[in-house]
């Protein structure tokens, strides 16, 4: 890594193409003598330096704008191709994913479970993409803020004569002996609250500096804000996940470790009546049928109490009753329950009777509860029976044998033996809603419909969001980057006398049109020319 002498003295990287000192143009060349690039005050870039080790090249391009550029757009495409078909999430958890993409959407739908667009947020490419982008941000931020900072703390008040003449604003006014009033000029610079410096009759006028690391401080933000999207990932950090409670169930909440329970004392579902209703809701009454007024989880919070052993039911404690809302959600610790779906009338239990065919005659009758049936139920006399197969989402599937669509009783069918003195050996029934199938079609007994019990569902999103600290703080660093970068801008002014001339040279990186109002004002009245844009120059000899 060689090192380059300016003829000031300082020491300079390889690569670097203006002293970080004086200014002076390192490698004279016809380039050289156009206006100098001041985007990084012509300091080496390392990216732009060194390329021959393997570091080097893993550093050039994650460096590269354009390679951080395509990582977002490819990032961005993914995050899209992930919205045309529903996450595994919110598919029906009673069916494998893969089997569920593949008889929903075809090959369409196996491509996409292949490929890992069915849980694409946290799969591992598309993670790695997000981590890729950081690292091009780290880099990219790293490759430019060390070397202008270097620079800008580095830079001398009296630049080279090369320096100023390369500048864009730049003027030279011979003064023919008169005497020009420095300090005139440095306090109309400090009215307009440049910071002035001087060294041997030489002045260097600075303001808003800080503007330029407006870009930096946006990686910063965006770094901060990855990384808070990807804590998502990390086990407790994040958890938004749906229980379903019945009315009194007790159940322990997701993402809780069997610490805490919540209950489902009632539920409550109230629509606006009619005849109740205001005149401005009555057309939508009469349109929709129904509006929605209120649905209400009464929910009891417990805290299991001492440590649970395997196989035994822990002691619940409770920890305090609440009702539950859409927007008024229960809240404990880092947990918030919200009141998201529900439903009515779900088939709790029913009841039949083991009933004598040809007579009629009733032996007895069994209730079933349809969450959590017994096997087996004992009638006395000699008779019994005993649930063989349990559907609780009945459907025939292509085969024509029975499978169940999901864990809920929406459809719930039996297969029963019966026993009895005279069919000890027992008889098979298959019981559906309106259908019963005998597999032999000479039972003497069957079972009979004997009633049904409802009770009401509540569906509660439970989340947890430890990363909205990490994401907020990220975001409002970004802005203040983003406000930093685009209302100031570094103006600096350099002023100096070479015999019988005062040179004046400036240079903003952006807003052209307010560094030379600043001039103006600061060069009013005085005698001294005011220097011209050379880039207006080169533009009308062209």
């Amino acid at each position: 890594m060689n090192e380059v002498k300016c003829e000031c003295g300082h020491i300079n990287p390889h690569g670097t193409i203006l002293c970080e000192s004086c200014g002076r143009v390192l490698e004279e060349s016809e380039q050289s003598k156009k206006l100098v690039d001041m985007r990084y005050e012509g300091t080496a870039r390392r990216s732009q330096t060194y390329k021959t080790t393997v570091i080097d090249k893993v550093w050039n391009f994650f460096s590269s704008v354009k390679v951080g550029i395509w990582l977002i757009v490819i990032t961005l495409i993914a995050s899209a191709l992930g919205t045309i078909f529903p996450q595994e999430m919110y598919i029906p958890q009673t069916i494998p994913a893969e089997q569920y993409y593949q008889e929903q959407y075809g090959v369409l739908g196996e491509i996409y479970y292949l490929l890992g667009f069915h849980n694409l947020y946290s799969s591992w490419w598309y993670l790695l993409l997000v981590a890729s982008i950081g690292v091009s941000l780290v880099i990219c931020s790293l490759d430019r803020y060390i070397p202008l900072r270097r620079a800008l703390k580095n830079q001398r008040v009296d630049r080279h004569i090369g320096f100023l003449q390369r500048q864009r604003i730049y003027g030279v006014t011979k003064t023919e002996g008169q005497e020009v009033d420095l300090e005139a000029i440095k306090q109309r610079l400090k009215e307009r609250k440049f910071k002035v410096s001087e060294v041997n009759g030489c002045l260097m006028a600075e303001k808003n500096r800080f503007s330029r690391w407006g870009p930096y401080v946006n990686h910063i933000g965006l770094i901060i804000f990855l990384i808070g999207g990807m804590l998502r990932f990390v086990p407790g950090m994040y958890i938004d996940e749906v229980l379903w409670l019945r009315e009194g169930e007790v159940k322990p909440i997701p993402g809780t470790d069997g610490e805490y329970y919540l209950e489902n004392k009632a539920f409550t579902a109230e629509v606006y009546d009619k005849d109740n209703v205001d005149e401005v809701f009555s057309e939508s009454v009469d349109r929709m049928g129904a509006i929605a007024k209120n649905f209400q989880t009464d929910a009891i919070l417990y805290r299991a109490a001492g440590e649970k052993l395997s196989g035994e039911e822990p002691e619940l404690k409770e920890v305090k009753e609440h009702f539950i809302r859409v927007n008024q959600p229960l809240k404990f610790e880092s947990f918030a329950l919200y009141q998201v779906e529900y439903k009515l009338d779900e088939l709790a239990a029913m009841s039949f009777q083991l009933t004598d065919k040809e007579s009629g005659r009733a032996f007895g009758t069994i209730k079933v509860d349809l969450n959590n049936p017994d096997q087996s139920y004992d009638l006395g006399n000699g008779y019994a029976v005993r649930i063989i197969s349990y559907f609780p989402d009945f459907k025939m599937d292509e085969s024509g044998k029975p499978v169940t669509q999901s864990p809920v009783p929406n459809n719930p069918a039996f297969v029963f033996k019966m026993f009895s003195p005279e069919k000890p050996e027992g008889e098979v029934s298959f019981v559906a809603i309106q259908e019963t199938i005998e597999s032999e079609g000479n039972n003497i007994y069957k079972m009979a419909f004997a009633g049904v019990e409802t009770h009401h569902a509540t569906a509660l999103t439970v989340r947890k969001d430890l990363t909205l600290p990490v994401l907020g703080l990220g975001g409002l660093i970004f802005m203040i980057g983003v406000i930093q970068g685009a209302y100031w801008n570094h103006r600096r002014i350099w002023i100096q006398k070479h015999g019988d001339e005062v040179v004046i040279a400036a240079h903003t990186n952006k807003n052209w049109h307010g560094l030379k109002r600043d001039l103006e004002k600061t060069l009013e009245g005085l005698p001294l020319d005011e220097p011209l844009d050379q880039a207006d120059q080169k533009d009308s000899s062209q």
